[in-house]
């Protein structure tokens, strides 16, 4: 630490009297207060010497001045602090005999005590640091406890709390961080860690990660976590007390959220009970702007994870780092989300794996849709991210997926975002007896017209690949068409019967094995 790096810290609010530009540079090895007239037996080199100046007088307080300072230089001090509290000020004659002995020299003002010094000191040099604090009671140094509670009381953002609690100028590498990996906050030349979590980061990097414990109502997903890459660059009850102002940081936020989100929860109301308010004021309340394009996104985590599934969604919409976005709830308890268009499908499909992995065992199904080009089209956005998660639950529903709408552009993927019950009435109605279970000759039947529609209508496939001879082939064929009233010669009615196989259920009341096979609308496995 240098005499420029004490002098220059805002927290104390020193008053720089003189100095020089090469004497600011010089190291500090410690300090020493007294307020002896000849303090020179007790300074050692380097050391920065506080002083309240009982010992000067306006009685040949020139001579005074001089003997203290010259007794500094002799010693190898590298800076005085000198107290204003004992005259109000700090003597000219202190001022002009600093100058003629090179002495850089500050004002400490009467607020602020000594001790506060003492420990910015010693606070910047961690190694005696750790040594010193560790088997204190209070790990903080006074001023800056006192400092990070005025920045949490007057709600400070998450960056200055976490500088002002690792200070200037060499504090050690720190970052906080969500559960999903996405940085918070971090200290100056703190070092990227690449979107991992805290478990990967500690495990790559052999460093400490310490979770930051709060009375908020957050999520598994937008939990905190604080990281040191060096485990001992600080002791652990200065980590502890750090991690609990940080909760209290979080606290504060998320009050700050809730009025946000409840206007997100009244644009959810609006977008579902299309002509039931004022979509643009609806808008304008959650911060949006009145042009898009948007892109809408719907998360679900379980009936009774409502909390949990807009956790997630704020917690992925924050990693596309959108430069506008509202995160709500809508009546039914669906997570929603409306975000700019050009963040949504790259960010959201990256960002849904890391999210997901933050609480294994918690599902969680997304569906985003097209984009919208404006306000106006938001109802009917919300509608197609509906159905694209209808389609990832059908699609993946024993993992984490997002389905974007876009990406449904075949029959199959289109046909998993109808509900199975509706899937399953259509199969049994166009299939009829085909799918009796019970009976091996409508096994048969079933399992030739799917080879034969897979193989484009063409009689020698469909016998080839069945092993069977053509006329077989026809006539099982007429079978089909039989029990089916369906004429397999016509386009329209080879497609009623290819989406009544693609909606077929296994008895367990799953999709078909072909038609997970084939239904591909999902732009993020999470696992």
């Amino acid at each position: 630490m240098h005499v420029a790096h004490l002098l220059q810290d805002e927290s104390l609010g020193l008053r720089p009297l003189w100095s020089e530009e090469a004497l600011l540079r010089r190291e500090i090895s410690g300090v020493t207060v007294t307020d002896l007239e000849d303090p020179a037996r007790f300074v050692r080199p380097g050391e920065v010497v506080l002083s309240g100046l009982v010992w000067w007088s306006a009685d040949g307080g020139r001579g005074r001045a001089e003997r203290f300072v010259r007794g500094l230089r002799d010693a190898g001090a590298v800076a005085l602090l000198a107290g204003e509290e004992t005259h109000g000020s700090v003597p000219d004659e202190l001022v002009e005999a600093c100058a003629r002995h090179s002495m850089p020299l500050a004002g400490v003002p009467a607020d602020v005590m000594f001790w506060a010094i003492t420990d910015t000191v010693y606070l910047r040099q961690w190694g005696d640091l750790s040594r010193q604090h560790a088997a204190r009671h209070d790990a903080l140094p006074g001023h800056v406890r006192g400092l990070l509670n005025r920045l949490v009381a007057e709600e400070a953002d998450p960056a200055a709390v976490l500088a002002a609690a690792f200070t200037p100028p060499d504090p050690p590498a720190a970052h906080l961080l969500t559960s999903a990996g996405r940085p918070v906050a971090a200290t100056p030349g703190a070092g990227p860690l690449g979107g991992r979590g805290p478990a990967a980061v500690s495990g790559s990097s052999g460093g400490v990660t310490v979770p930051v414990e709060t009375d908020a109502d957050v999520t598994p997903y937008e939990r905190w976590w604080l990281h040191l890459p060096d485990p001992a660059a600080a002791p652990p009850r200065l980590l502890d007390e750090i991690t609990a102002v940080l909760g209290r940081c979080q606290e504060a936020l998320t009050r700050r959220r809730t009025a946000v989100r409840r206007a997100a929860d009244e644009l959810g109301a609006v977008l579902t009970e299309r002509g039931a308010g004022d979509l643009a004021a609806a808008v304008r309340a959650c911060g949006l702007p009145v042009e898009g394009p948007y892109r809408v996104v719907v998360a679900d985590a379980g009936v009774h994870h409502a909390d949990l599934a807009r956790g997630a969604l704020a917690e992925a919409v924050a990693h596309t780092h959108p430069v506008f976005a509202a995160v709500g709830r809508l009546p039914g308890g669906t997570a929603f989300a409306v975000l700019p268009e050009e963040a949504a499908a790259p960010g959201l499909a990256r960002a849904w794996p890391r999210v997901s992995a933050a609480d294994p065992d918690t599902l969680l199904h997304g569906g985003l849709s097209a984009p919208s080009a404006d306000a106006t089209g938001l109802p009917d956005a919300l509608a197609e991210a509906r159905y694209a998660l209808a389609c990832a639950r059908t699609t993946g529903p024993a993992t984490s997926l997002l389905a974007d709408a876009t990406t449904l552009t075949t029959l199959d993927a289109l046909l998993t975002g109808v509900p199975p019950e509706v899937r399953t009435a259509f199969s049994r109605t166009t299939l009829g007896p085909l799918l009796d279970t019970a009976s091996a000759s409508a096994a048969a039947l079933l399992n030739t017209l799917e080879v034969f529609l897979a193989h484009d209508g063409s009689w020698a496939r469909t016998a080839g690949a069945l092993h069977l001879h053509v006329n077989t082939v026809h006539y099982r064929i007429r079978r089909i068409e039989h029990f089916t009233g369906r004429d397999l010669t016509r386009l329209s009615d080879r497609l009623d019967l290819w989406a009544a196989l693609l909606c077929r259920t296994e008895p367990g009341g799953g999709p078909s094995a072909t038609a997970v096979r084939r239904a591909r609308p999902s732009t993020s496995p999470a696992r």
